[in-house]
């Protein structure tokens, strides 16, 4: 298939933070799957066969941890990797004939005392593809804390994984990372084609720095950015819609062909076509920017600025330590200490 459409379903989040317990959180997470099944149902009808691919956006099942701890979040906001509410997606994606990506915190039975936000990547049959654990986080365990451990566990190649299917070779960036550049550029050079982009973030008129890095990461890897945003979340005391609009899909050259205002929306849709990127990679000159790269030149530069050491979340004697809260920004003020220490900051 080498042109179809793609969809970055602007929906609402319904929030688990307030129920009372587990249970009810459950019902409510599979209450909101059966909302999505609704509007993806919708939206396919309503733009047409040819969209093959939908990305919907960050933790749209939960929102995110306001207060809870770690052993609470997983409790209350995170699911089973092979359990039912995977088999709920899975069923949206097989129903609809699509490939679905998401975002959702997840447990790991390799750490059965942490979680991971996690997007996924199901197949048109509704099978799980690949999962990409989020790599940067500000306040929430990663596969960098526990590195060593999750290296033995699924290898390096689960750091950045890529899917080659039939709408072309997909990753997938959560959130915030698309601020990260390194991110993006590893999952090219490991030969993704379309970055599938899971957000929640704030709804502004002004360009905000991820609506300019998704450009920036389209054009300087030349991969389309198919972005889904929240459209406000419901049931915290967060005013609803300061996260919402911006939901865009973007061409390889950092073109936005479609982009969603605010509200719940399908309006983020276009048309991807597999052959005019591989065309427009292959073609020598000085637009070509990917093939432009002297990657090697930087390798010293990033070997001298591990700042932030990987394991923070494992002992000496390499077991798994739950941290509190208060982990994460005392990591982060580690980070400039050392590099206040070398002048860099």
């Amino acid at each position: 298939m080498t042109a179809y459409t793609a969809l970055a379903l602007q929906i609402t989040c319904q929030a688990v933070n307030k129920c009372a317990d587990a249970g009810k959180a459950r019902r409510q997470i599979f209450a909101s799957i059966e909302t999505v099944a609704s509007q993806v149902a919708a939206s396919k009808q309503f733009i047409g066969p040819h969209v093959k691919l939908v990305v919907l956006p960050e933790y749209f099942l939960t929102s995110y941890p306001q207060g809870e701890s770690i052993e609470q979040w997983r409790e209350k906001g995170c699911i089973d990797p092979d359990g039912k509410a995977y088999e709920a997606l899975g069923r949206i994606a097989s129903d609809n004939g699509i490939y679905l990506s998401g975002n959702v915190y997840e447990t790991d039975p390799h750490f059965p005392t942490l979680y991971f936000q996690t997007s996924f990547l199901l197949g048109d049959t509704g099978n799980v593809l690949i999962r990409y654990r989020r790599l940067v986080s500000m306040f929430a365990p990663t596969p960098y804390d526990v590195l060593d451990r999750y290296l033995d566990a699924y290898g390096e190649d689960s750091l950045f994984p890529v899917a080659d299917t039939a709408l072309g070779r997909l990753g997938m960036v959560a959130s915030e990372e698309i601020l990260f550049p390194e991110i993006t550029r590893a999952l090219t050079l490991k030969g993704a084609e379309v970055i599938c982009h899971s957000s929640s973030e704030v709804s502004s008129p002004m360009l905000t720095p991820k609506n300019a890095a998704k450009v920036a990461r389209a054009a300087e890897n030349h991969v389309y950015v198919v972005s889904a945003n929240s459209a406000g979340i419901r049931g915290i005391d967060l005013p609803n819609q300061s996260v919402d609009q911006g939901s865009k899909v973007i061409d390889y050259s950092g073109r936005v062909l479609a982009e969603a205002a605010g509200g719940e929306s399908l309006v983020a849709n276009a048309e991807l076509s597999l052959d005019s990127l591989r065309s427009y990679r292959r073609r020598p000159g000085l637009f070509n920017v990917f093939t432009r790269q002297r990657l090697a030149i930087f390798e010293p530069v990033y070997q001298d600025a591990a700042f932030q050491q990987p394991n923070g979340m494992l002992d000496d004697k390499g077991q798994v330590v739950t941290p509190d809260r208060s982990y994460f920004l005392g990591a982060q003020r580690a980070v400039i200490d050392r590099l206040a220490v070398k002048g860099i900051i």
